[in-house]
């Protein structure tokens, strides 16, 4: 089965903290926050690379970003993708998910013939969860997100059981088709010492925008029809009041500023 990974660079979620805004370009400063592969990323690779051991196949890790996170995506090698892709190009910034997911499915014709595109459900630094789907529009295959158990069946067909705030449900489709998956579907593996050394050795594939069949207006700022109005830092206010008195005392003002606030009895 030939399969094929998105993963992503983001922010630590660890050192959200150290993050600011530029209150004048509304945009996030990010330079003192190093970069990790989005966790749910993880997740769907540890998925690919369980069904290519039990059932063959090659795990390509794809990403668009700059190429100086190419250190961070390699984790994706030792973590046991076959080969790493990178769409690296200037005129892919600013991009929002419908031009991402148009950069990103572009470069999976590109590479030829697949099986299964897998995506984790959503990043840490946006959160849309719009990928997934906006990809498989672009390669007019299925979609299925919100998986958290995947599996193949003895005549090939994907088995997957996908959970969202409506239920639950069980699906069984022949690929291709590209699913996103959540952090139920798997515990990532550890990687060790080995697993970096014995990556080393594999293939990197670096491409640019003259690479794959687009044209510019679908890319990068232009080809985005999203615009961020206003990016801001909520104003931290603190309404604490500290109660005194005995026990009793204290719940009798509390009482009081409940039934205030609207509460009642009952």
């Amino acid at each position: 089965m030939e399969m094929i990974v998105c993963i992503k660079p983001v922010p630590d979620p660890k050192q959200a903290g150290k993050m600011t805004i530029d209150r004048e370009t509304g945009t996030m400063i990010r330079r003192d926050v190093p970069s990790v592969i989005n966790p749910l990323d993880r997740h769907a690779l540890e998925a690919s690379v369980r069904i290519r051991e039990r059932h063959g196949g090659r795990v390509t890790a794809l990403s668009m970003a700059p190429d100086d996170v190419l250190p961070v995506l390699k984790e994706s090698l030792a973590r046991g993708a076959d080969r790493l892709v990178l769409l690296s190009d200037r005129r892919f910034a600013g991009g929002d998910t419908l031009a991402t997911a148009c950069v990103i499915a572009a470069a999976v014709g590109h590479l030829g013939t697949f099986d299964l595109v897998m995506c984790g459900d959503e990043t840490t630094d946006s959160g849309t969860a719009q990928v997934s789907a906006q990809i498989a529009e672009f390669l007019d295959v299925p979609n299925i997100m919100h998986v958290d158990d995947c599996g193949v069946s003895p005549d090939g067909d994907l088995r997957l059981h996908s959970r969202n705030e409506e239920g639950a449900f069980t699906a069984e489709g022949q690929t291709p088709m590209v699913v996103s998956v959540t952090a139920d579907i798997n515990e990532p593996r550890y990687v060790t010492l080995m697993d970096v050394l014995d990556s080393e050795g594999k293939e990197v594939l670096i491409l640019s925008a003259d690479d794959l069949p687009l044209e510019e207006s679908w890319i990068g700022l232009e080809g985005s029809p999203t615009r961020v109005l206003e990016l801001f830092e909520p104003e931290r206010k603190s309404r604490a009041e500290m109660l005194s008195g005995t026990p009793a005392e204290q719940a009798a003002v509390l009482a009081d500023r409940l039934r205030r606030l609207g509460f009642r009895n009952g």
